[in-house]
Formats: structure tokens, C-alpha cells, sequence
């Protein structure tokens, strides 16, 4: 029997999932991406060639301080490509090396320390030369006050190595994202290096629960709105923003002003990372597209919120992740215990109750959105059996049997496989 397979991102490695060839088994992929053939010129060619901004010779010229924001553990980029090369063109624009910070954007993540440090940087030059700093946004000290957004009057606290830099560069993928509709630019800033309060009150059921706040969707996004009004109240912000394919190789990057360069991006990305489809799936079976994003369960649920828009109402979703790190925060499994035990509907009333959400909460929220839809299932190896019940989803030990048994049980249904998770976001053809 000829059969067809795919491999689905899982950790550090891949599951390869079989069946056979004339079943009705769709897989969903983004058009090839291009590689760059030599990223290191790329990088060149990106740094002296910014969008809608002057030479990093000019913006950094009398300048004493700069601050570099990076992204945490959770998003893989390619920092070790170019943090060197821009660190060595504001030293050489005569930013002394003493007033170098880089900054990683932990969000209410917990600190990238030692070896993670490392991993995160990239590269050790950039460690032995200049400081390099966890953004704390529970610590007020560290934390500056630039008042409420006019429209939503969302208090704004930023780090202060950022805010009082006299340069601010942030730097990040550009992918899609289950609330802002695109990472990076101006998500690095808020919730990146934003206090608690900041982020808690983006966070809130009401921000979460807009329906213009999902994926791919920057038009009337409350999300992307408020960032776009904290960035005013910064001043000048500049950005490099890249994008990768899914093997992690540099697919695209430029740098300059903070919103230019980001909508730049996001033109690129979206030809990629948007794909049409003419209808909806009785089962999909996706992944949280492997490591470092899915080292927990927290971050796993962004798996499952990224092909709703594909899955027939009452439908199966499948998607495995290895959580090598388990549930996530304390705070996280403490939200997840209360949804279990409480029942959705109970758990959004007591979301609704409050104009800051408790920390980690928002993704229990965001978990409601499969679970109302359909029935989730979940294959991992990093939950503990004890703990399992907590993530409010069915279990699947065996990913093969349980396709084989769906197969043949419903040999009518239509399924999609999505090896890259949430890399890829299926749309129905009129909302593509």
C-alpha cells in the first residue's frame, strides 16, 4: 500500500505521522521560503541600509548609551548573526562599549540566566564585552512611569536601561501571533520589556477576548493599537526585525525605524505564513512547533489557537509538543487549576471581574478558544501523570493510532496535518 507521511516538530526532534495515500488527509505547509546564501552580507547589507531612517553612524553620533532589546528563551532568533556587527557599528559611531546594554525582553518570563544566557545572545563576544541585563517587570525600581494610553488609558511602565537609552534598538522575529496578529517591532517594547502592570492589563479578559484580536490581524487590533501608542510615548525607536524558515535558517532581515521596517516584515512574512483553504477539517493534527517554543504547556496553547479559523465546529484537534519544562509558571498552573475546577464559564465570569489580569492567566482564557470549538487532544512527553488533568485536554499517548483509528471510523472526515504548527496560519479563502 503506497502511504504517504510527515514529520511534526516535537522538541528537539520530529514524530513522523503515516497514512495511507488515498485517504483524505490534506497537508498544510507554507510555499517554500527563500534562503538567504549568505546571511552574514545579508546582515551587512541590512544594517547599512535601514528603512526610513538615517545610517547607524548618524543616529548614534554624540550619543553615550544604547540599549539592545532581545527576545527570551521562547523565540529562536538568529541573535548570534547580528548583534556583534551592530554592537561593533555604534562602538565605531563612538558609543563607548561601557554604555552598551542588551536587554532581554523577558516579558513576566523568568530570567534567561548561565547557559540559557548564551544560547539566547548567541555569541560570547557580545557577552565579554557588554552588559548584558534580564528585564525584571515586577522590580518598580527598575521600571519608568510614561503614563496612560490616550484611547484605552492602558498604564504604561518601561525599563529604564530602554526608556533612557539615547539609542533604543529592539530585535525579533516576525511571525504570526494569536493575539497582536504579528510578532515583533512593537511587541518586543510591550509586553517585551514592559511592567507588570502593563502587561496584566493587556492581558485582561477584555483585550483577549476582542475578535479582532487574533491572529494575523493587525486592522483595528486593541493589541496592536496600544503597542503602536506606547512606542509614541518612547520617541525614537529603531528595529531589526528577521524572519526564518522552518529548519532556522535566515529567510529575511532588514533594520531601521521601528514601524517602517515592521510592516516591511510583515508584507514579506504574510505570502509565507498565510494560507488560503476552501474549507474546514473534522480533525487537524498540528504541533507547537518544537523547540524553544515548546518547552511548556503555556506556550503550547498558541499551537492550538492558530488553525480555528479551519476547524468544523465539534471538531477534533490534535497537536503534539514536548514540554520539557512541564505546565510553565506557578502562576500558570495555578490559572489552569482554577479553569478545571471552576468550569469555563465560571472561570471568564471571575477573568471579567478584574481590570488586570493575574499573571499567566490570559493563555488559560486563550484555552477556551479550541475547547469551545471542539474536543483538543494532546500528545507530549514533559507532562507530569499527575499533573495531566490540569491541561483541561484530552491525552494521546499513541499519535499513529489515534490517526489510524480516526481514519477508520470516519473514513469521510477530511483531516489536515500542519508540520509547523503555528508558523502556519490557515484561512478560510474569503478571510485570506
Amino acid at each position: 500500500m503506497t502511504v504517504e507521511s510527515a514529520s511534526l516538530l516535537f522538541g528537539r526532534e520530529t514524530l513522523e505521522l503515516r497514512w495511507p495515500a488515498d485517504a483524505p488527509v490534506d497537508v498544510l505547509r507554507k510555499p517554500s521560503m527563500p534562503r538567504l546564501a549568505d546571511p552574514v552580507a545579508a546582515v551587512r547589507d541590512a544594517l547599512d541600509g535601514p528603512v526610513d531612517a538615517p545610517p547607524i553612524a548618524d543616529l548614534a553620533r554624540d550619543a553615550a548609551t544604547a540599549c539592545i532589546v532581545v527576545c527570551d528563551i521562547t523565540r529562536p532568533v538568529p541573535n548570534g548573526l547580528f548583534l556583534r556587527p551592530l554592537i561593533e557599528r555604534l562602538i565605531a559611531a563612538g558609543v563607548p562599549v561601557s554604555g552598551i546594554t542588551v536587554l532581554i525582553a523577558t516579558g513576566l518570563h523568568r530570567p534567561n540566566l548561565g547557559e540559557e544566557m548564551r544560547e539566547v545572545i548567541g555569541d560570547d563576544w557580545v557577552i565579554d564585552h557588554v552588559t548584558v541585563l534580564n528585564h525584571d517587570a515586577r522590580d518598580e525600581s527598575s521600571l519608568v512611569d510614561l503614563g496612560p494610553t490616550p484611547t484605552r488609558q492602558t498604564p504604561v511602565t518601561l525599563n529604564r536601561h530602554f526608556v533612557e537609552a539615547d539609542v533604543r534598538i529592539v530585535t525579533g522575529l516576525v511571525e504570526p501571533h494569536f493575539m497582536a496578529g504579528y510578532s515583533g517591532g512593537r511587541k518586543v517594547i510591550a509586553p517585551g520589556v514592559a511592567g507588570h502592570r502593563t502587561i496584566r492589563t493587556f492581558h485582561n479578559a477584555v483585550f483577549m477576548g476582542d475578535p479582532l484580536a487574533v491572529t494575523c490581524n493587525l486592522a483595528g487590533n486593541p493589541l496592536h493599537e496600544e503597542q503602536l501608542a506606547i512606542v509614541e510615548k518612547v520617541g525614537r525607536v529603531y528595529a531589526i526585525n528577521t524572519v526564518i524558515d522552518e529548519d532556522r535558517h535566515l529567510s529575511f532581515i532588514n533594520f531601521g525605524d521601528i514601524l517602517a521596517s515592521h510592516y516591511a516584515t510583515v508584507d514579506f512574512t504574510r505570502a509565507y505564513s498565510e494560507l488560503s483553504c476552501e474549507r474546514r477539517y473534522d480533525l487537524i493534527v498540528t504541533s507547537a512547533a518544537g523547540y524553544p517554543l515548546d518547552k511548556t504547556y503555556y506556550q503550547t496553547v498558541k499551537g492550538m489557537v492558530t488553525p480555528l479559523a479551519v476547524l468544523a465546529e465539534g471538531g477534533d484537534l490534535l497537536i503534539v509538543s514536548a514540554c520539557e519544562e512541564g505546565l510553565g509558571s506557578p502562576e500558570y498552573v495555578d490559572a489552569q487549576r482554577r479553569l478545571v475546577e471552576m468550569g469555563s464559564d465560571a472561570f471568564i465570569r471571575s477573568l471579567h471581574a478584574k481590570a488586570m489580569a493575574d499573571v499567566d492567566e490570559w493563555q488559560s482564557q486563550m484555552l477556551m478558544r479550541p475547547t469551545r470549538l471542539g474536543r483538543v487532544h494532546f500528545h507530549t512527553s514533559g507532562i507530569d501523570p499527575d499533573d495531566f488533568h490540569l491541561t483541561g485536554v484530552n491525552r494521546c499517548d499513541d499519535l499513529q493510532a489515534f490517526l489510524d483509528a480516526y481514519l477508520a471510523d470516519r473514513p469521510d472526515a477530511r483531516v489536515a496535518v500542519i508540520p509547523e504548527g503555528p508558523y502556519v496560519v490557515p484561512l478560510l479563502a474569503a478571510m485570506a
